[in-house]
């Protein structure tokens, strides 16, 4: 198979779909693998590089110009004249982007393959789960960057100062991304409530850190917690769906003045009524008067580490599609939950439903293959 990856366009984006090592375990396998001339720049990998791998490096017209394109990000506006029908496999969040971007795939016929919804056999979500952890990780951290008096913030620094615990962090959603931003926040030293709908979950993360309280997510309890917050992680995640908004601008509104929201659950549409998609080059603003840090490729700014992690986890899937193509998406039901469009159809129902598309849905096992 004819197997590429262009070079990100998104703003501030480095990290690459494909490292060199998984260049040459593709091209070892007999795929032809060709790589946009600078596609791993960002991360450290040369074009010489992926070239000793067995890759062959051209420009972008080249690299899209293949049966099977392997991504980090979903393709921009400028990207659609290169899609012609292959399989595209990257994360797509098509619930939270313009519809434009899926008409793009429906009216060329590409198999959106997206990383945000493979299943595994658990029914886990094993191509989100490394992106998550990053994104995890780094809300606490720039959360705290944020509320810096220099940053227009609260002025309170999060965590333990000769043994005192200072600071309120409150994350909402009890996933993947919010046990890790739980489990920095608490590691700081700063008190950290986590919000969820999973009770059975909560001793579990209580033994991240001894600091971190679960409450069940209610409109009720948020309110009551809003008014001391200093930081605020949006972590909510429904499968392939729009994020229905928990926090509401009235819980907002009685944040205090300088106080952060980190929405990592933007790619969705994020779940702070207030929150709308910035960029790394213009990463915040504020609304009424707390700080709003909502960008869409968090992991884009530690693309080294986040290149590794992804890589490791979608390079099994990439060799099946390799090898067998749409017959190996169709033959695993937790890789066909990956197909979010097919053949000019929506596949995906929550996909089809948030973007006005249900005329446009059909169920992978009714489209004549």
């Amino acid at each position: 198979m004819r197997i590429g990856t262009p070079k990100e366009i998104k703003d501030n984006e480095n990290r690459v779909g494909m490292t060199p090592a998984v260049a040459a375990t593709l091209a070892q396998a007999g795929h032809e693998v060709t790589v946009e001339r600078g596609a791993g720049s960002g991360c450290g990998f040369s074009d010489a590089d992926y070239e000793a791998a067995g890759a062959r490096v051209s420009d972008a017209a080249g690299a899209w110009a293949s049966e099977l394109v392997i991504k980090i990000k979903e393709p921009l506006e400028t990207e659609y004249p290169y899609l012609t029908g292959q399989i595209v496999f990257t994360y797509f969040h098509l619930s939270g982007v313009s519809r434009s971007l899926t008409e793009a795939l429906l009216d060329s016929r590409t198999t959106a393959v997206a990383y945000e919804t493979v299943e595994d056999q658990q029914r886990r979500l094993p191509l989100l789960a490394p992106m998550s952890a990053v994104a995890g990780n780094m809300a606490s951290i720039i959360g705290s960057y944020y509320l810096a008096k220099f940053n227009h913030g609260r002025g309170m620094l999060l965590g333990e100062v000769l043994g005192k615990q200072y600071g309120k962090a409150i994350v909402v959603g009890d996933g993947v991304v919010g046990r890790h931003a739980a489990k920095v926040a608490g590691s700081m030293g700063t008190r950290v409530v986590i919000f969820g709908r999973h009770p059975e979950r909560a001793e579990e993360l209580r033994r991240l850190a001894p600091n971190i309280e679960y409450a069940l997510s209610s409109e009720d309890n948020l309110l009551q917690h809003m008014p001391d917050t200093d930081l605020l992680v949006g972590a909510a995640l429904i499968r392939g769906a729009r994020v229905p908004h928990i926090v509401s601008e009235a819980m907002v509104r009685r944040m205090p003045e300088g106080s952060v929201i980190v929405d990592v659950s933007i790619d969705q549409g994020g779940c702070v009524a207030t929150s709308r998609p910035t960029s790394h080059s213009d990463p915040v603003y504020s609304e009424h008067g707390v700080t709003h840090y909502c960008v869409t490729n968090m992991p884009g700014a530690y693309p080294r580490t986040s290149t590794f992690a992804l890589t490791e986890a979608t390079l099994p899937y990439a060799v099946r599609i390799a090898d067998a193509g749409v017959e190996a998406l169709l033959a695993d039901p937790g890789l066909a939950k990956g197909i979010n469009t097919y053949k000019g159809y929506v596949t995906c129902e929550a996909v089809a439903e948030a973007l006005a598309l249900t005329a446009r849905y059909r169920t992978l096992d009714s489209i004549e293959h």
